[in-house]
């Protein structure tokens, strides 16, 4: 029997501990699988009850979802109790609330930047308002609170940080106490340039040093979405997180999709997954997410491609999190929520054994 304990996640309020204790088995990202049967309560700590994992009874979808979206960049939400539902039909008991930092202009009627370029999609404390407000009512009136939910701020300009801080202050006069996290926020993200976003630049993230410096005394990580390159020039933008991590080493940094885009689809895995470990190597703060179908639709799901993936994740598996990157427009059902979290998980699922802190 294989038993290894180590610390994964970073101290918002929650902490998570992966334990595996059960074979060597391996599970394909295709593999079918069920929900856990596990509740919230299970994952109290220090109860001699709860069991190990069993990677044989036991489905391999992760109880965590770190990276989703409960506003969409316009139109109507799914509604919270609905949202709350999918994660319970889903199994998922930790959620980590990204806002949509980028919203659509409020005079548009589309839904989704893609679908038209021209029309700004800028940052905003908009989204982080309403999953605050929306949570704070669920916190004190929804019957079933089988979801731990983390708040997480992505209203920040990257490229124009000079108002973070003050807006950091704001949220805590309105919401004290409530946001534990930071992002998804862009760097360069190649797919909303049409919607008028403008990457960082290596002068705007030396700009950064005020609300980093907030961010690391308060324990709070941060997701940033930051473009390798694109199929043309596959590392492009690669600088600019190398100098982020050089200029913040101190700050627990979540690299949102491995770098992977829609604009990167034919990359040589060998070398994006070089690339991936080097930086793990040279910075013990970093860690990965696996969110967004886009990593399945052009990598995972080759299984050639897979094998190497896996190999990759369980070498650094406590330097990986899972999650959906679902966008809860109120357009969309309980299927492609169900199939996103069903592909975007750790390939040879452990067990992750969740700790509150009370």
């Amino acid at each position: 029997m294989l038993k290894k304990i180590t610390t994964l996640f970073i101290s918002f309020s929650v902490l998570l501990i992966v334990v595996a204790c059960a074979g060597t088995s391996e599970q394909s990202l295709s593999s079918p699988a069920s929900t856990t049967s596990r509740d919230l309560a299970s994952f109290i700590p220090n109860v001699a009850s709860h069991t190990c994992y069993d990677r044989n009874s036991e489905p391999y979808i992760s109880v965590v979802d770190a990276h989703m979206h409960p506003r969409p960049f316009g139109g109507p939400a799914v509604p919270f109790a609905e949202m709350n539902d999918y994660f319970n039909n889903t199994g998922v008991r930790f959620a980590i609330y990204f806002g949509i930092g980028q919203v659509l202009e409020v005079d548009s009627t589309c839904t989704y930047y893609l679908d038209c370029p021209g029309t700004k999609a800028l940052p905003s404390i908009k989204n982080d308002f309403a999953n605050a407000m929306q949570y704070d009512i669920y916190r004190d009136t929804h019957e079933n609170k089988d979801v731990h939910i983390v708040l997480s701020m992505s209203f920040p300009d990257l490229a124009h940080p000079e108002h973070v801080v003050e807006l950091i202050h704001l949220y805590d006069k309105e919401f004290p106490g409530m946001f534990k996290w930071a992002g998804e926020l862009n760097v360069i993200k190649q797919a909303l340039l049409k919607n008028g976003h403008e990457p960082a630049t290596i002068d705007s993230i030396d700009k950064w040093a005020g609300f980093m410096k907030i961010l690391r005394e308060r324990n709070i990580p941060v997701t940033l979405h930051s473009d390798l390159g694109n199929d043309k020039d596959p590392t492009k933008f690669v600088y600019l997180m190398k100098h982020i991590l050089k200029q913040y080493p101190d700050n627990k940094i979540i690299w949102a999709h491995m770098g992977l885009s829609k604009e990167l689809a034919t990359m040589d895995p060998a070398i994006h997954i070089k690339i991936m470990k080097s930086a793990l190597d040279e910075n013990s703060n970093l860690m990965l997410d696996t969110s967004w179908r886009v990593l399945y639709d052009t990598y995972f799901f080759k299984p050639e491609v897979e094998k190497q993936y896996i190999a990759f994740f369980n070498e650094y598996s406590d330097r990986i999190l899972n999650g959906t990157d679902f966008v809860a427009s109120r357009s969309k059902t309980f299927e492609p929520r169900k199939r996103s979290c069903h592909l975007l998980q750790q390939p040879k699922a452990l067990y992750l054994k969740v700790f509150l802190e009370h």
